[in-house]
């Protein structure tokens, strides 16, 4: 539906066998056939199995990950060719951001299927995506239920999340991406609300650039996705490169709380009621406008007249200084030493006497089986 305005990427339907992969614990990667992963590193705990010291030949063959979902493998090698040889992954809804700090790169991009299979292995929001990807969701109706209980019957629900296709996505790597110019667009009852940037520093140049950034996307979103979307209410990213004449749709997240609102907070976006109509909107107009939107349904709508509110990372707002805070920085540890932080030192210190006390059972259990 929107190939003509996304970056080329290839989907690869995902077998049982690969997705148990997914969930099973530890990192194995197939081996490499003695090419050496741009991921892998001798100091970070994780091996092919052709690089492992520790295995022998024989041992790599029933060792290898890959045997039950070869056909995947396969198919994994020859995209990451026909894309160029660079790609960023993705599963159904959610891209590992959170575990480029385990690639050597420390980015998205990957040129081997074992970059993509560490990343994802390696991702909390992967995690999510198999295990928890229905959560705040509700049923679309009860009506159902309540007929088979006036009935005295009982109908056995299967579990959801048996029934998803989960797919595999591979974008082909955006040569010189410049994360200044890409931005979140809050969309409700299909109307564009609000919009700010991506990453979350300060760029002197972008202020002047708003009024034209801000018409490119009410431009898009009317010609693209208004009507076009399933949902009404929605979150999409998109990418504006230089000379900010073309649109590109990088994502579309859904309208829930586990959506990042970056520069604003959930609250304050579902308080955007009604937007009235404000003479700023007309402060940039292109010179080609009623060429480029001929076809647009304006009917049925209200005109593009209103102010989307654009929101920028200023010079004095504290994200503009937050160097020592990494994004997806708590994603690094596990989740208790997150949590425990969160108690201040009080809870640190207990949770180290309790880590202290886990450690002295195993070596007890461990000398009584010896």
């Amino acid at each position: 539906m929107y190939r003509a305005i996304t970056p080329k990427a290839r989907l690869i339907p995902l077998s049982d066998a690969f997705v148990r992969y997914l969930r099973s614990d530890g990192i194995i990667l197939p081996p490499e056939n003695n090419e050496f992963s741009s991921s892998t590193d001798a100091d970070s705990g994780v091996f092919s199995a052709s690089t492992s010291p520790t295995v022998s030949d024989s041992e790599d063959e029933d060792e290898d990950p890959s045997l039950p979902w070869s056909e995947i493998h396969t198919s994994v090698k020859q995209t990451i060719a026909e894309l160029k040889g660079s790609v960023h992954p993705k599963l159904n809804w959610s891209a590992p951001k959170d575990a480029t700090w385990i690639a050597a790169t420390n980015s998205m991009e990957c040129r081997t299927p074992n970059d993509i299979y560490l990343l994802l292995k390696s991702s909390d929001f992967i995690t999510h995506d198999l295990e928890q990807v229905f959560d705040d969701c509700e049923e679309a109706s009860e009506d159902d239920s309540l007929d088979s209980q006036q009935s005295g019957t009982t109908s056995h629900k299967p579990d959801p999340m048996q029934s998803i296709p989960y797919h595999l996505v591979l974008r082909k790597t955006i040569p010189a991406f410049v994360t200044s110019l890409e931005f979140r667009c809050f969309t409700r009852k299909r109307r564009l609300l609000c919009m700010c940037q991506r990453d979350l520093n300060h760029y002197q140049f972008l202020p002047d650039l708003v009024p034209r950034l801000r018409f490119r996307t009410e431009e898009f979103f009317e010609k693209y996705l208004r009507d076009s979307f399933p949902d009404e209410n929605f979150v999409f990213d998109v990418y504006i490169p230089a000379p900010h004449d073309k649109v590109w749709l990088i994502d579309i997240n859904p309208w829930a709380p586990r959506t990042d609102p970056l520069l604003f907070s959930w609250l304050e976006i579902l308080g955007m009621g009604d937007i009235g109509k404000s003479q700023e909107a007309s402060e940039y107009q292109d010179p080609e406008y009623n060429d480029k939107i001929e076809g647009i349904n304006r009917d049925d709508s209200e005109d593009i007249d209103y102010l989307t509110e654009f929101r920028l990372v200023n010079r004095d707002d504290p994200e503009a200084y937050s160097f020592n805070t990494p994004q997806y920085s708590a994603h690094k540890l596990p989740k208790e030493v997150v949590d425990a932080s969160g108690d201040g030192e009080a809870g640190l210190r207990d949770f180290m006497g309790r880590w202290r006390d886990i450690l002295k059972k195993q070596e007890q259990e461990d000398d009584e089986t010896d």
